[in-house]
């Protein structure tokens, strides 16, 4: 029998194994660089900007498996967004994978392919991991050129 945690664990996999959106974007208007200690992610977020729209979102950076397949799905999701809906995303993003379970069922089927982040919950010390490349991005955002740790 086929279940949803498996799709969603064979999702994760295939973002690690083919991110999206891993390259430089030569003149990106924003730019911040994470680091999570925890687990030695690094990662780079670019970002172009066009009037108020996320017109490209890239990544480059060595990470764990979840911190490279949150970068690739972050970078596909933006895409598109205003600047606010972007905000907005990673403020849902961070709620599902620290939210109580109860929550984080409810928003994980809300979310679409994000969803699959959900059981990151019941891995606290992986919480950091699927959440660099948002934070990251927010610095972006914000224009903050200081480096963005999950300490």
């Amino acid at each position: 029998m086929f279940d949803l945690s498996d799709l969603y664990q064979e999702l994760i996999l295939d973002h690690n194994r083919s991110p999206r959106n891993r390259r430089r974007i030569e003149h990106a208007g924003c730019r911040a660089e994470g680091y999570n200690p925890l687990c030695g992610d690094r990662i780079t977020v670019y970002l172009s900007i066009g009037g108020d729209v996320i017109e490209e979102a890239a990544f480059e950076g060595t990470g764990c498996a979840i911190s490279t397949a949150a970068a690739s799905m972050m970078t596909e999701a933006v895409k598109g967004m205003s600047v606010a809906e972007a905000t907005a995303l990673f403020e849902r993003f961070r709620a599902m994978v620290t939210a109580d379970e109860d929550r984080v069922e409810a928003d994980g089927a809300s979310m679409g392919k994000l969803g699959a982040f959900a059981g990151v919950r019941r891995f606290p010390a992986r919480v950091k991991c699927a959440t660099l490349a948002w934070h990251t991005l927010r610095a972006a955002i914000a224009g903050d050129h200081a480096s963005v740790t999950t300490e």
